[in-house]
């Protein structure tokens, strides 16, 4: 029969695995592993199930042993004659020799600044090779891969002029790299950032320019970077491997507003192909724009995508990114 402190003990233990079970499922934890759409109250029961679960006790009559015969007890030995045991010793378990501690995995990552408000970020961890790594700088996040010597090298666009980057492994392990960008209150920068194979790209048509003109850029027209260090154009850049489980893609939109000659607006804007990755499901993305001063603007969107009979289509939203206005610098005498 159980006594008082084993029925304590096991109305404790039920009640620290209620307590766990409902902190496991109502912290951010539960938010991040689950969705924030998972429902915040605990499932209930139906009452066949708590039935089945409960005992019925009812029948149960408590008894205690009775002995049906005395047992005798054994007299002692008038004499009992003792001996000293021989003096052995324990064996001693042997020392395990010193082990050679393996070498900790040196994890290095270094920022340089470069042209066009631009930053080459390279990350070194021999270790961990061909091993998935997400790169996070001031609300930007994307995820690529390390080479099969476990290297990687990155050009990334700022969005802060005290630029710091942490590069995170699955593991926990990782590095954080630093620089000074002078030159980022010189462009206009804009972000879309998304999850999966969502199709979202930046579409910007600089200056009146039409679909398919040279002034319309895009992933398949990004522009390069030679023309936003001159002041001709803007340029596109898509970073994140894409071609990984779940990858983290960020898209970024850069303009040279210092060092353009050219008056007007830059019409900006976010499309989505109607693909059979996409088809009838919600497609979720973020914006960050780099406002003057230096503060981030960030926009979060929820899209619900037609069902796949509308595959081939786009999906264009006017109003995540605002658009450019470009008052143009005179041209030095």
């Amino acid at each position: 029969m159980l006594g008082k402190k084993e029925i304590g003990t096991a109305v404790g233990a039920l009640a620290c695995a209620v307590g766990i079970g409902f902190v496991m499922q109502g912290t951010d934890t539960a938010s991040e592993r689950y969705g924030t759409q998972a429902s915040a109250e605990p499932p209930v029961l139906q009452s066949a199930t708590v039935a089945n679960a409960m005992l019925d006790v009812q029948e149960i009559t408590l008894t205690s042993g009775e002995l049906d015969a005395v047992i005798d007890v054994p007299e002692t030995m008038e004499k009992v004659e003792t001996a000293d045991a021989p003096a052995t010793e324990l064996p001693q378990p042997e020392a395990p020799q010193d082990m050679a501690e393996a070498p900790a995995c040196e994890i290095l990552a270094e920022a340089r600044p470069v042209a066009a408000a631009m930053v080459d970020l390279t990350l070194s961890a021999s270790c961990l090779p061909n091993e998935r790594v997400t790169v996070h700088h001031n609300g930007m996040i994307f995820s690529d891969m390390t080479s099969a010597d476990g290297t990687l090298d990155l050009r990334v666009p700022a969005l802060a002029e005290q630029a710091v980057f942490i590069l995170a492994f699955s593991n926990g392990e990782g590095a954080v790299a630093q620089t000074t960008v002078e030159e980022l209150a010189d462009y206009n920068r804009a972000v879309v950032q998304w999850k999966g194979d969502t199709g979202f790209q930046i579409h910007a048509r600089e200056f009146g320019a039409n679909y398919g003109d040279p002034g319309h850029l895009w992933v398949d027209a990004p522009g390069d970077i030679a023309g936003a260090v001159s002041g001709g154009s803007g340029v596109i850049t898509r970073h994140g491997a894409g071609d990984t489980d779940e990858p983290l893609i960020a898209e970024v939109y850069s303009f040279p507003k210092a060092y353009t000659t050219r008056e007007g607006a830059i019409q900006l804007s976010v499309e989505t192909e109607v693909t059979d990755a996409n088809c009838g499901i919600e497609i979720e993305a973020q914006s960050l724009e780099v406002q003057p001063g230096g503060a981030i603007k960030t926009s979060n969107l929820i899209l619900p995508v037609p069902d796949c009979d509308a595959k081939g289509s786009f999906l264009v939203l006017n109003n995540l990114l605002q658009d450019l206005k470009v008052a143009g610098q005179q041209p030095s005498l």
